[in-house]
C-alpha cells in the first residue's frame, strides 16, 4: 500500500465533509466522523460524476446535489438507489494527519 497524506484532521470537522486532491492527482472525498475518526470515498458521484462535496452530508448520508442519489458514510453502500456505491479508499490517520491510498482502486461509475 501507498499510504499519501491528503489533509489533516483540522480540515475536515465531525461531521462535515471536504475534497482534497493526493499527491497523486485523484481527487478523494474525506468525511469527518463522530468521535475523530475519518472515512475517504471517491470524490464523484457514480451517476453522472457530479461533484459529491456540492452535496450534503446529514444524519450519515452523503447526498449528491443533481440528482439526490445517497449513499452510507459507514460503507458508501448506495441507499438511493440501492443498486451502486461509491468506493471507499483505504484511509487511516497518524498523529493529526489523514492519509489515504488510491493505489488500484478504481472510482464506481453507475449510469443509470
Amino acid at each position: 500500500m501507498a499510504f499519501e497524506k491528503i489533509c489533516s484532521l483540522d480540515d475536515v470537522w465531525e461531521g462535515e465533509m471536504e475534497e482534497f486532491t493526493t499527491p497523486s492527482g485523484r481527487d478523494v472525498l474525506i468525511v469527518g466522523l463522530e468521535g475523530g475518526q475519518v472515512k475517504a470515498f471517491q470524490s464523484m458521484c457514480p451517476h453522472q460524476e457530479i461533484a459529491l462535496v456540492e452535496g450534503t452530508f446529514e444524519n450519515g448520508v452523503i447526498t449528491c446535489r443533481a440528482h439526490l442519489w445517497q449513499f452510507d458514510c459507514q460503507s458508501g453502500a448506495g441507499l438511493n438507489p440501492t443498486d451502486c456505491h461509491i468506493v471507499e479508499y483505504p484511509s487511516k490517520i497518524v498523529g493529526e494527519d489523514v492519509l489515504v491510498d488510491v493505489a488500484g482502486v478504481e472510482p464506481s461509475k453507475s449510469h443509470t
